[in-house]
C-alpha cells in the first residue's frame, strides 16, 4: 500500500507564506534557492535522514504557485513513479507533469485523479545511501 509521505502547499508570495506558516505554526523552513522550493519541517525529524521521527507524521514544502499546480498536493511514495502514472493512466487519471529527477534524492511526478485532484508521486534512489 502506497502512503502519503509529503505535502506541498503553493504560495504567490514565498516570503509571505513562510512567515505566515513560520509564525502560525512555528515550522522551520529552510528555502532551497536553486529549486525555487523551501523545505517545511513541521514535526521532530531525524537530523541524518531528515525523515520524521514519529511514525505517520510527514513533512512538506511551499513552493511557487503555477498554472498547472494551484492548490495543496499530498504526495504518496510509490516504488517506481513510471508504472504509478501507468496506472493512474488505466485507473482513469491522468499525467500533469511527467517524471523529473531531484538529483541524489530521487524522482517525482504530478497526476490528477478522477475527481479533478492534483496529488504527487515520489520514487526514492535508493542508490544514494541513507
Amino acid at each position: 500500500m502506497a502512503g502519503v509521505v509529503h505535502f506541498e502547499i503553493p504560495a504567490d508570495d514565498k516570503d509571505r507564506a513562510n512567515s505566515f506558516y513560520q509564525g502560525a505554526f512555528g515550522w522551520t523552513l529552510t528555502p532551497m534557492q536553486e529549486m525555487d522550493y523551501t523545505i517545511a519541517i513541521t514535526t521532530p525529524s531525524d537530523e541524518q535522514t531528515g525523515m520524521p521521527k514519529e511514525p505517520g507524521a510527514i513533512n512538506g514544502a511551499l513552493f511557487t504557485r503555477s498554472d498547472n499546480l494551484k492548490t495543496p498536493i499530498l504526495t504518496i511514495d510509490v516504488e517506481d513513479v513510471d508504472a504509478a502514472l501507468a496506472q493512474v493512466e488505466s485507473a482513469g487519471g491522468s499525467v500533469v507533469q511527467a517524471k523529473d529527477a531531484v538529483p541524489t534524492m530521487g524522482w517525482y511526478a504530478y497526476f490528477k485523479d478522477t475527481e479533478g485532484n492534483i496529488l504527487g508521486l515520489w520514487q526514492t534512489d535508493s542508490s544514494a545511501g541513507s
